[in-house]
Parts: C-alpha cells; sequence; structure tokens
C-alpha cells in the first residue's frame, strides 16, 4: 500500500436551485400563499386569533389539506371587514354641559343656601 496517496476530494453538494418565477416561465400572477404565522405578522394580530377565528370559517381562508393558508385576497377580506361600522353595539350618549351659568328655574338649583361667610351674633340662652 503505497503511502502518500493523495485523499479524495469531496466536492461540495449542489447548490439548491433558486426559484426564480420568471426564468421558470412563471408570471407575476402566480398565488402566493401565506402561513399563518406570516399572515398574523402582516396583519398584527396573534396567530391564535388567527387560527381560532379560520376554525371557525368567521374569516376568510384556505386549506390544502390540513393545513391553513392565506391568500393576499383573504388579507385584504379580512382588514375590509375589520373596517366596517361596528354593528350590534349600543353607543354611548355623552352629557352635555349647560351653556349658560345660570340655572334653570324649574330645577332646584334655584333654592339658596346660606352664605357661610357672613357672622352673625346670636345671643346665647344663659
Amino acid at each position: 500500500m503505497p503511502a502518500n496517496l493523495p485523499r479524495a476530494r469531496r466536492r461540495p453538494p449542489p447548490a439548491a436551485p433558486t426559484l426564480d418565477h420568471r426564468a421558470a416561465g412563471h408570471d407575476e400572477q402566480d398565488p402566493q400563499l401565506y402561513t399563518p404565522a406570516e399572515a398574523a405578522a402582516r396583519l398584527r394580530v396573534p396567530e391564535s386569533w388567527l387560527r381560532r377565528r379560520a376554525g371557525r370559517r368567521q374569516i376568510p381562508c384556505t386549506f390544502l389539506g390540513k393545513h391553513l393558508r392565506f391568500s393576499p385576497a383573504d388579507l385584504a377580506a379580512i382588514i375590509a371587514a375589520a373596517a366596517q361600522a361596528p354593528t350590534g353595539r349600543r353607543t354611548t350618549r355623552r352629557h352635555q354641559r349647560p351653556t349658560a351659568d345660570l340655572p334653570h328655574p324649574d330645577s332646584h338649583a334655584s333654592i339658596t343656601t346660606p352664605d357661610t361667610n357672613r357672622t352673625e351674633t346670636t345671643p346665647w340662652p344663659g
């Protein structure tokens, strides 16, 4: 066995092909689907909220088998639905302040209270 045989060089693994949609013949119209984590990050909501609503079918979503995905149209519909005026809630009324400092003549505010700054001398029984 020869002592100084060169070692066999290992080749690096081939680089993973990059997905260039334009080079592969795809146009920019390909549907792009977001995972729940990506969609939640785009909407800035908790992922659990998004998954819960999608599971109840309260928001538009896409199921690929058991995998939940969101299209850009789904995200736009979620935003549009949230931008609508809320329904079923009562509006709170703000109390209006009186415009004049004078009390209303029929109110109890016209009853006068004794002036505490006036000094009166009362004779002490004695």
